[in-house]
């Protein structure tokens, strides 16, 4: 834009001239002729005029181009002063100011003489091109000459802690990633200002980056391998000069922490508040070991009353069983005689049968609240409350052998059918697998975890195998079968005691025996074989029977074991008063006593070493063989 302006001057004739309202040359003439022209100075005027700062002729001529990289760029622009604070706006209006003083047409149009390919309006140029590209700038102010990346001095530490750290730490502060960085404090700060503080300098992530050092371009390489490799290396160059400055970084860190006398004073009291702590768990201690001597000899009693109550409580709970179990016998009874005296509430001898294996049913199925309540009602409807139990029964009966046959077909189904031989129901309760039921229901009594299961696996152990797997349910329906109270299904107990007895002939040999054998009083003798003075002789065979059956068929009587037979000979049964006598004897004689053995047999009244030697032996296996089924299970 162009005005034409008449100046007039008292002392001199101006001519008439049109001059451009650009640039230091307009703005001169303003000066010289006292800008009394009225015409006011744009926006635009006026920041060029104040954008950034006069430079130095003398020090752009100095300037190489082909030196650029090592030049100063915001010195170059006349931004020296304001650097990486320098706005863009300001970064373009003082490349304008740049071009339009040294541009070397202009310069040209002055009369100076100008060499193109030597000019240093070259380094304008350039300068302009960094710092008016974002990517370009950043790389350059990661390098900033006037960057100072030295450490406070000992002298400047020890004078002036405060103001030294804080000088720097605000010098570091602009290669943050994060814009809020928390401020360095003074003394009286604070600990968790301190501690973020230098948590936040810890974990410091700069973005310097150090992009513009790259000794070789990429770009000029001549093919795409050879760019690859400037790439690898200047990659190379960056990550060690990245490492090199996180390391600068962190010592600076580590300078002030170390001699941070806010550091040190809260080390020194978290040393006196735990010394405090110290002292006062000593004297929880000491008081606590008082406390403790006091209540070791309360506990005493406190233990042995505990001991008797605990006693007591599981002798109630033994008596309360026992009054349990007696209440459903009598229960049982009650039932049992009430059916009878009604004459089974059958019309003909068909239904009368019918009705007795029915009542047999209903006191094994029935548990006991069941048959209270029946008993109660047969009171009143008779009857018609004993029909409906006997169907109640039969559903029982039904619902557990379809559960069992459903059972049977899963793992029928389950099972491959390669390779596996199939084996009929009947066929897998052998004559040997009975007497290993007999034997595991002694060995696994009530209480055992998993009892039928681990009877099944004890039985598929110790059986040879030709009978089939033997499962949980047809270990438990055999044990149902064995112990049935109905006289039309007993015979399976004497069934299977003969079958024992006859193993038991076939697999010993004759024994001819020379003297009778006393036989020592138990419950089930007294009634058949001893007698009170001098006792009973019996001969050697009916002994074995005798004995034979005791362990296979009968269970433990209140956890008494029978004892085995040797060379035919029975021994006496040991009995739970001798059986405790033994585990007393085994305590008070220990393994380092000599002649233990005979020690403990002379505890135990009636009772030889070699008798105790072969309990313990008998004990021992029932323990191990307990052990292996539970095992097998698990």
């Amino acid at each position: 834009m162009t005005n034409s302006l008449e100046l007039e001057c008292p002392a001199l004739k101006v001519a008439r001239h049109k001059i451009e309202r650009v640039g230091c040359a307009y703005f001169n003439a303003r000066r010289q002729i006292g800008d009394s022209s009225g015409v006011e100075r744009s926006d635009s005027d006026e920041k060029l005029a104040g954008a950034g700062e006069d430079v130095d002729i003398s020090y752009l001529k100095s300037l190489d181009p082909k030196e650029w990289k090592d030049q100063d760029h915001y010195s170059v622009l006349g931004l020296g002063k304001l650097r990486y604070e320098a706005s863009d706006d300001d970064i373009r209006r003082a490349y304008r100011r740049m071009v339009l003083q040294h541009h070397p047409d202009k310069r040209k149009a002055k009369g100076e003489e100008v060499i193109t390919d030597d000019d240093y309006f070259t380094c304008i140029t350039k300068a302009y091109e960094i710092l008016g590209t974002s990517k370009l700038r950043r790389s350059y102010d990661s390098v900033d000459p006037e960057f100072d990346d030295a450490f406070p001095t000992q002298t400047d530490i020890e004078s002036n802690y405060f103001n030294s750290f804080n000088k720097y730490f605000n010098l570091n502060a602009r290669w943050s990633e994060k814009p809020q960085v928390p401020p360095f404090g003074e003394v009286d700060a604070k600990r968790e200002e301190v501690e973020r503080f230098y948590n936040f300098w810890y974990d410091f992530k700069s973005w310097r980056e150090f992009s513009y050092l790259d000794e070789e371009d990429k770009e000029k390489g001549q093919d795409r391998d050879e760019r690859r490799w400037i790439e690898k290396e200047n990659k190379v160059a960056r990550i060690k000069r990245k490492k090199e400055e996180m390391t600068r970084i962190r010592a600076l860190v580590d300078l002030a922490y170390n001699n941070d006398k806010r550091i040190q004073r809260f080390k020194q009291e978290e040393k006196d508040r735990k010394a405090a702590a110290k002292r006062a768990k000593m004297d929880a201690a000491q008081a606590q070991k008082a406390e403790q001597e006091r209540a070791v000899r309360e506990a005493a009693l406190a233990k042995e009353k505990a001991e008797k109550a605990e006693q007591k409580r599981i002798e109630q709970i033994r008596i309360e069983r026992e009054q349990q179990k007696k209440v459903l016998k009598k229960e049982r009874k009650t039932l049992r005689d009430k059916v009878k005296d009604c004459k089974y509430y059958a019309k003909n001898d068909k239904d009368q049968l019918k009705h007795m294996e029915g009542t047999e049913k209903i006191c094994e199925t029935f548990s006991l609240t069941e048959l209270q309540a029946l008993n109660k009602a047969m009171e009143t409807k008779g009857r018609e409350s004993f029909i409906a139990a006997l169907q109640t029964a039969d559903q029982k009966i039904a619902a557990e052998l379809e559960e069992l046959n459903m059972a049977q077909k899963k793992q029928a189904n389950n099972t491959p059918k390669t390779g596996v031989k199939e084996v009929k129901k009947g066929e897998v309760w052998s004559n040997e697998n009975v007497q290993l039921l007999i034997k595991a229901v002694n060995l696994f009594p009530a209480g055992t975890a998993q009892r039928w299961d681990v009877i099944a696996t004890f039985i598929n152990q110790h059986s040879n195998g030709a009978a089939g797997v033997v499962t949980a349910r047809d270990v438990l329906n055999k044990a149902k079968a064995l112990q049935n109270s109905d006289h039309s299904k007993s015979t399976l107990k004497t069934h299977a005691n003969e079958a024992a007895f006859q193993s038991f002939e076939k697999s010993k040999k004759e024994v001819q025996t020379t003297n009778d054998i006393t036989l020592g009083d138990t419950p089930a003798e007294s009634k058949e074989n001893v007698k009170q003075n001098g006792g009973v002789h019996v001969n050697n065979q009916q002994q074995q029977q005798q004995q034979q059956q005791q362990q296979q068929a009968e269970p433990k009587q209140n956890g008494v074991a029978s004892a085995p037979t040797t060379n035919g000979v029975a021994s006496k049964t040991w009995t739970k008063e001798e059986q405790a006598l033994l585990e007393q004897a085994m305590k008070t004689y220990p393994t380092t006593t000599p002649d233990r053995w005979d020690c403990i047999a002379a505890c135990i009244p009636n009772r030889s070493k070699k008798d105790c030697l072969r309990r313990v032996k008998e004990l021992v296996e029932l323990v191990n063989s307990k052990k292996e089924a539970q095992a097998a299970v698990k």
